[in-house]
């Protein structure tokens, strides 16, 4: 008995101290252990691959698809009746101003012409004669008067009849090319005028159009530069020389004409045009395409670092793409855009800025 009461104290014994020292002497905790180690202090943190950006003034380019238009084009018709005699161009002949294009005869308007320089030379014939018989006093000086108005008379008369002979002879009114001979030579008697010999345009200079929607057009001012690239792979450079102050009624656009030189006359009228015209400079900031994300509320942007080391999101508006880089307007100046890493962290958290290199992102 003895025995067991002594064991059974000693275990009682061995409790109660057991207890006891939990209170006097502390055990060492999964915290304790962690915070005499020497790395506690440090939390390991994100790594992300950051760039410097900068706002600087950017002209943004505005590309418009369109097509080229000659700046002048024009029908040629007869001007007064007869038949068409001489046909002195072919489709595609280029001709200078002034140049014949046809002839109509009539042998009514000559004859009118042989009559009037008959009368003109007859009247000027006279008119020198009776001159000297006045100045001797042998006529009257009043018949001087008449003689001098019978010939001014006749002299507009002869004047009259040329011109009219002269309407028979279509000239081209400027430099240009023959695009469409639609007459034949004797082939009808024009019976009135304005019957369509031939169709002519210019190509110097060429003009690009293109159809602006009024959300662009306020960019766009009569001087600015255009660049003109054609479907045929051809590339020009003019000016912006008419901006449209009335909208169409169909497409509610504006019309925009860019001036080109085309003196050897290489870029034709209609083809398929594509004008890329420089806007106003405007703050913008350039980063690599591949930085834009999403927040979590679906907002268009990027991630930044501040000056704590935590990341900041800025929503951002594009204006310009071009395909590996992007020019925004919203980063602030200097900000520190994440390119690498950018999906992987949230606004608020604390990670670690490491300068991008050669496209390669280190953790």
């Amino acid at each position: 008995m003895k025995a067991s009461r002594i064991t059974a104290v000693g275990l009682v014994a061995a409790a109660a101290l057991w207890v006891l020292s939990g209170h006097l002497i502390p055990h060492e905790t999964a915290e304790s252990r962690a915070a005499g180690r020497p790395e506690a202090a440090n939390e390991k943190l994100f790594r992300v691959a950051v760039i410097d950006t900068s706002v600087v003034p950017h002209s943004r380019k505005l590309v418009l698809s369109g097509r080229t238009e000659a700046d002048r084009k024009v029908a040629l018709t007869a001007r007064t009746g007869g038949v068409l005699t001489e046909l002195k161009v072919k489709r595609g002949q280029q001709v200078k101003q002034g140049e014949v294009i046809a002839i109509l005869s009539d042998d009514a308007r000559e004859a009118q012409v042989a009559q009037a320089r008959a009368l003109f030379n007859q009247r000027r014939t006279e008119l020198e004669a009776r001159r000297k018989l006045i100045e001797q006093g042998t006529l009257p000086k009043l018949e001087l008067v008449n003689l001098e108005s019978q010939f001014k008379a006749s002299e507009a008369g002869l004047a009259g009849a040329e011109a009219e002979r002269d309407r028979g002879i279509v000239r081209a009114p400027w430099d240009g090319v023959i695009t469409d001979v639609p007459a034949e030579v004797g082939g009808a008697a024009f019976s009135m005028a304005g019957k369509e010999v031939a169709t002519m345009v210019a190509l110097d200079p060429m003009l690009a159009v293109v159809e602006v929607s009024e959300r662009k057009l306020a960019g766009i001012n009569v001087g600015d530069t255009a660049k003109v690239r054609l479907v045929t792979g051809q590339v020009a450079e003019g000016k912006i020389r008419f901006v449209s102050k009335s909208a169409s009624q169909s497409t509610r656009t504006y019309r925009v004409e860019a001036e080109l030189k085309n003196a050897d006359g290489v870029i034709p009228d209609g083809i398929t045009a594509e004008v890329s015209v420089l806007l106003a400079p405007v703050p913008l900031t350039r980063v690599p395409r591949s930085a834009l994300t999403f927040s979590s509320g679906g907002d268009l942007g990027v991630r930044a670092v501040d000056g704590e080391s935590k990341v900041q999101f800025h929503r951002v508006s594009v204006h310009e793409d071009e395909q590996t880089y992007m020019w925004l307007d919203g980063v602030p100046q200097g900000a520190r855009v994440i390119v690498q890493g950018q999906d992987f962290v949230r606004e608020g958290q604390r990670v670690e800025a490491v300068a991008a290199v050669a496209n390669t992102a280190k953790r």
